[in-house]
């Protein structure tokens, strides 16, 4: 199939998924097509270390599932995401069979990029917390800091130290060491 023009028009996530497997990721958030390349490896060690600091506390407390991009995520109709890493939920007691099976996000994570910076802050910030996303944190490794968005957040809460984070079905909260993540991903 050729690839269909990237004119102005409202894109859907059938149109998405009839996209070609290129390496770049595609996404549509309210019928905008956002289209990102591969990720540095800086990135791709931050979102692997990420996911190595939440398996076990997410399997222990039966959160939801953790996975990450490439991902088909559609939480309203006609938009679908591919967060860098997420915590789904799952459709009543079904194992994650198919994208479809996804309820909504305990947690969504973007590792900035230069091109990506606005998009993650801005665009996907926004679509984030109308979906009712619990938690979207925005990984700035420059900065060394994790902006953490709520649903009713008009300012991030900017985390430096120590980040906690009290999913609503876990017993406790996990504490993740931004020093020690930054300092294994950026050092």
């Amino acid at each position: 199939m050729a690839m269909p023009a990237l004119e102005h028009r409202f894109w859907t996530a059938a149109d998405v998924r009839e996209l070609p497997d290129d390496g770049n990721r595609y996404e549509c958030i309210d019928g905008a097509l956002l289209v990102t390349p591969a990720p540095k490896p800086r990135h791709a060690l931050a979102v692997e270390e990420l996911r190595a600091l939440l398996r076990g506390f997410v399997l222990r407390h039966g959160v939801g599932v953790l996975l990450g991009a490439p991902a088909d995520v559609e939480t309203t109709p006609g938009t679908t995401v591919q967060p860098d890493l997420f915590v789904a939920r799952t459709r009543l007691a079904r194992k994650l069979v198919e994208w479809s099976d996804i309820a909504g996000l305990e947690l969504a994570i973007e590792v900035l990029s230069p091109s990506t910076a606005r998009v993650d802050r801005v665009v996907k910030r926004e679509f984030y917390q109308r979906a009712g996303v619990a938690e979207y944190w925005v990984v700035d490794l420059d900065a060394r800091v994790i902006e953490r968005w709520r649903p009713g957040d008009d300012e991030p809460e900017v985390v430096r130290g120590t980040l906690r984070w009290q999913p609503r079905t876990a017993a406790q909260a996990l504490e993740l060491d931004l020093a020690a993540f930054f300092a294994a991903v950026c050092d």
